[in-house]
């Protein structure tokens, strides 16, 4: 007998019972499990999305409701099987699935039951994945109710549409114990800023129409970390590469400076982790936001350059070369686009230092009577008090020899004792916030008028003196409490 003649097939089936705890544990957040289940809404053409929190009741329970293209009794019982498409297969253009896993185990992530209620025409049908249920019989079987008008939010779905409905949240609160409804409303408060962040371009409309999310009735609102429509916003040249054949685009930009927006769209457009953490590539499929705030390990993420955001666009075939995982929240560019990043990173870092080095180059070729002398010996960089100032000079020719000594040691001693790194920090942490000290007006006005009369003794004409005083530290900040003396100047 051969070897061949004894071979035989065995199939082996995954113990459900195993197999769907296994699939909760996939990493998912509540806010990247919730944008897993609005892919699938996105995907069957909706344009009304609602998301409903019962956080109060005795049996908490999430819903999403669409208005799509719903489902029939048969293709809803396909989707609610666990893998029901491959990677492999071709998709639609408009698909944002990826492994036919996301309505599952996102679900399964969040909850211990998933129901799903379909409208198609006339026909309504429901489907319901118990675990406790699957884990007790160690069967892939559903439920499929009788009645299904009579299930949560399900007499909302009054058209075609799919309602998603999670109940059992056991990974959200404790199921046995009281539900702690702040910490729920505190989490779907985060869910919907990642929704207003991931799906941005559909709640916008600005390039197809115009798709609504909401949550218990509050609106969704974009949030675009490009600040496209600020006009201080730097649009760089737009590149467009091909892979195989497939289109990909490339759109660098870089933010406006601080001084440049108000106080409240810095800090919105910051982000809770910063604006440089928050600098870097914006990889979009499908107009869907899938990393964002990393350089890919093509540059180092420094302060000079946080202001710099590139979005890069690909189509749903480039998900194998991209390494794009179940979640859609990681991703790795393939070499041949890897090459082409990083010459795009190396303009786009100096475009993005050019907007601070180049703002303080400009303040300080405006500056006629700067105070601090900024002073570069090769790669070093030092701050030393300009003892050219007219009035530091004036002061020190009314001194002796010995008290000028003393001036000048004293002198060293401040610019020597710069706090450097505190600076730093702090206008790295936040820009924004650092200032410099305001000084009271009989102090502003005392100095500004001998100044005045120390430029006068030196012949310097009454509008050249003006124009100084305008450019100068501290009174170019301070100028309502000198425009008399200024105006005296300029008459």
């Amino acid at each position: 007998m051969t070897d061949n003649a004894r071979q035989y097939e065995l199939e082996l089936p995954p113990r459900a019972s195993a197999l769907v705890e296994s699939l909760r544990d996939m990493g998912y957040s509540l806010k990247t499990a919730l944008a897993d289940v609005v892919d699938n809404s996105i995907t069957a053409s909706a344009r009304k999305i609602q998301l409903f929190a019962d956080t109060h009741e005795e049996i908490p329970a999430i819903g999403i409701l669409d208005d799509g293209t719903g489902m029939t009794k048969s293709e809803l019982f396909e989707a609610m099987r666990p893998g029901t498409r491959s990677p492999l297969d071709t998709r639609d253009a408009t698909d944002l699935g990826r492994f036919g896993l996301g309505l599952k185990t996102a679900s399964f992530s969040q909850c211990r039951r998933l129901t799903v209620v379909a409208r198609k025409g006339e026909e309504l049908s429901a489907a319901v994945w118990d675990l406790d249920m699957v884990a007790k019989r160690d069967r892939w079987v559903v439920e499929v109710p009788s009645k299904p008008k009579g299930l949560r939010w399900a007499d909302k779905l009054r058209a075609n549409g799919t309602l998603v409905i999670w109940e059992k949240l056991d990974r959200l609160v404790a199921i046995d114990q009281p539900t702690d409804s702040k910490d729920l409303v505190r989490q779907l408060g985060g869910a919907a800023k990642h929704l207003e962040f991931v799906f941005h371009r559909f709640l916008s409309g600005r390039e197809k129409g115009r798709i609504r999310i909401s949550l218990n009735g509050v609106r969704l609102e974009p949030f675009d970390p490009f600040h496209f429509a600020h006009p201080s916003t730097q649009h760089h040249q737009i590149e467009d590469m091909s892979l195989d054949g497939r289109p990909i685009r490339i759109w660098p930009v870089t933010l406006p400076h601080h001084e440049k927006v108000s106080k409240t769209d810095w800090t919105r457009y910051e982000g809770p982790q910063g604006y440089v953490a928050n600098q870097g590539f914006y990889l979009y499929r499908n107009r869907r936001l899938i990393v964002h705030g990393t350089w890919f390990r093509l540059a180092r993420k420094l302060e000079l350059t946080k202001l710099a955001r590139v979005g890069i666009d690909i189509p749903n075939t480039m998900d194998a070369e991209w390494k794009i995982d179940v979640k859609k929240a990681s991703a790795q560019p393939p070499p041949p686009v890897r090459k082409r990043l990083a010459k795009i990173v190396d303009r786009l870092g100096s475009a993005s230092q050019q907007t601070y080095r180049g703002r303080g180059t400009r303040q300080a070729a405006r500056n006629r009577l700067p105070v601090w002398m900024r002073v570069q010996n090769k790669n070093r960089v030092s701050y030393d008090i300009a003892q050219e100032h007219p009035t530091l000079q004036a002061f020190r020719d009314g001194l002796t020899a010995d008290q000028a000594g003393e001036y000048d040691r004293l002198l060293r001693l401040v610019s020597s004792s710069l706090p450097i790194d505190s600076l730093h920090h702090d206008v790295s942490a936040s820009p924004e916030a650092v200032s410099a000290t305001a000084l009271p007006k009989s102090d502003i006005r005392a100095l500004a008028n001998d100044l005045i009369h120390i430029l006068r003794a030196r012949g310097v004409p009454p509008e050249a003196i003006a124009d100084r005083l305008r450019s100068a530290d501290p009174f170019r900040t301070q100028l309502a409490d000198i425009a008399d003396l200024l105006d005296g100047l300029d008459s």
